[in-house]
């Protein structure tokens, strides 16, 4: 009994600890506010910044995780709520809260995302980058064709753009992680986008995992692999302190 009450309370104290590690803000969005989840360093700024999106689930504890961690590397980290405080609780509901949520409607929630970022005395204000998982790495892209002030873009198995004249609008540098098991972002798609890049000389960066589906990334999720985890991981933070960081 006493060992369960020890793991109890060290559960506890973990769960408290992570939630005291950011902290939930509202941002305005022309004349509504959105929420997010915002995670600081520790120590002094100014300090580089990343506006996160999420996956179809919503703004949720995953996420905010992730959060914490890129604030743990030195970023002032940013998780948007695109769906207005929902988070679904399966895929059907997910698919639901997805259909719901237009390209208009995400990307103005963003740049109000990368504009409250801007405004922070504490941000770099030319050292703002975009990252996304699932649906969030198609929105990360997409900020990146509609703000040429975003400085770098990270996509995890996101949807691509294959339009050579929305491409174009490209002005940072991309990194994609996908998976070559993924159904729904296929390793053909992801090929097509890295080349159209090189012949628009664009700096994108397209990496494939070769046993890793779609979400592999997601330790809750059925598709986690730990080992294509673990090396994007590596790459996310290389290339953004490449970009980000850089003197």
């Amino acid at each position: 009994m006493k060992v369960f009450s020890f793991f109890a309370i060290l559960l506890l104290s973990v769960s408290l600890l992570h939630a005291a590690n950011g902290t939930m803000i509202q941002v305005p969005a022309g004349e509504e506010k959105i929420a997010g989840y915002l995670a600081k360093p520790a120590g002094k700024g100014p300090f580089p910044a990343l506006l996160l999106v999420h996956e179809w689930w919503g703004l949720n504890d995953q996420i905010k995780g992730i959060a914490d961690r890129l604030a743990g590397e030195g970023y002032l980290a940013l998780a948007v709520d695109l769906y207005g405080g929902r988070v679904a609780a399966d895929a059907d509901q997910a698919h639901m809260l997805m259909a719901g949520l237009s390209d208009d409607n995400a990307v103005k929630f963003l740049q109000a995302g990368f504009d409250y970022l801007q405004s922070q005395p504490d941000v770099q204000k030319d050292r703002i980058g975009s990252i996304g998982w699932c649906m969030g790495g198609g929105y990360s892209l997409l900020l990146a064709l509609n703000q040429p002030k975003l400085a770098a873009c990270v996509m995890f198995y996101g949807r691509v753009v294959l339009n050579q004249e929305k491409m174009k609008q490209l002005n940072c540098p991309v990194l994609g992680l996908f998976g070559e098991k993924d159904q729904a972002i296929t390793p053909m798609d992801a090929m097509q986008f890295n080349k159209m890049g090189e012949v628009l000389g664009k700096d994108v960066e397209v990496h494939e995992y070769k046993d890793a589906g779609h979400g592999f990334f997601n330790e809750t999720g059925k598709n986690y692999n730990a080992e294509a985890s673990k090396d994007a991981w590596a790459k996310t933070t290389a290339f953004l302190a490449k970009n980000l960081k850089k003197t």
